[in-house]
């Protein structure tokens, strides 16, 4: 089972996690840009939190064949904090970046008119730079924020083929899948899918335009949740093209609109060393 995982904050896991991931099947990772965890006190944190997504985190990733992309963006929640705002001049510097494959996370948190103006200005810059979105939904009142989400993509200009509207879940689905933009859906502990849930949600809705993602970060969260979705669509009667389709084809497809996708170095498979346990890297597809 090959697997690429749409939406990571690998910043807040360990180098462990990067060695089971590995193991388990993790390839390819995209990791989006997101808040702090507090508030910050300069746009200039910004810029070495950047300069590690594109630098230290691909090396970190790179040890155990996993190749590691990432998107740049102001995130809604930090939209609403003025110290923040003037990260939306530093963006161009980023956006021209090989490991940059999209605009992102942008979107909502409280749907406050900072969150409107930013969440607009950055459709823009996807427009400008011939960049796909990555779209984040807020956690309250879902329905409302991916309606308004959506008005705000359809007023941008951007093909909705070039945008992924993020942690859905069974009351946003349809209404995204109407709209021609991509679903992605959040395998994550208590607050967002579970890979049963997911799997009732391919078997209605199919596997065209779909992208799990385990969003693991520093709260309660599992990286291996996409592959136990995988063996959990298995078990429910998909196929392993399904799987593949789901958990590989899809993402790259979706990113690969960037036109900066680069995987053609990923050509090892990763295996486990049954006397040490440990990752380990050997020829073939």
């Amino acid at each position: 089972m090959r697997i690429f995982d749409p939406h990571i904050h690998m910043t807040s896991r360990t180098t462990d996690d990067y060695e089971r991931m590995a193991a388990a099947g993790v390839r390819a990772v995209v990791e989006p840009s997101f808040w702090l965890g507090q508030p910050r006190t300069s746009a200039a944190s910004f810029t070495d939190y950047f300069d590690s997504l594109i630098g230290w985190e691909p090396f970190r990733a790179g040890q155990f064949g996993v190749r590691h992309f990432a998107t740049v963006a102001l995130n809604p929640k930090e939209a609403n904090d003025p110290r923040c705002r003037p990260v939306l001049d530093l963006l161009p510097r980023y956006l021209d970046k090989d490991a940059v494959v999209a605009v992102g996370e942008i979107g909502y948190d409280s749907m406050t008119p900072e969150e409107d103006e930013a969440f607009a200005a950055q459709l823009a810059l996807a427009v400008a730079y011939d960049l796909p979105a990555l779209v984040h939904t807020p956690h309250r009142d879902k329905a409302r924020g991916c309606e308004r989400t959506l008005a705000v993509v359809a007023e941008s200009g951007i093909e909705a083929g070039r945008v992924v509207v993020d942690h859905l879940n069974e009351v946003t689905v349809k209404l995204v899948r109407d709209s021609g933009c991509w679903l992605g859906f959040s395998i994550y502990p208590d607050t967002k899918m579970t890979p049963s849930r997911m799997v009732e949600l391919l078997r209605e809705y199919g596997t065209d335009r779909m992208l799990v993602n385990s969003a693991a970060d520093w709260g309660r969260s599992d990286p291996l949740l996409t592959r136990a979705t995988g063996e959990a669509m298995l078990l429910a009667g998909f196929s392993d093209d399904d799987v593949d389709q789901v958990l590989w084809r899809n993402p790259v497809e979706f990113y690969g609109q960037s036109g900066r996708l680069d995987l053609s170095d990923l050509d090892v498979a990763v295996a486990v060393d049954p006397q040490t346990g440990n990752s380990i890297l050997r020829g073939g597809s």
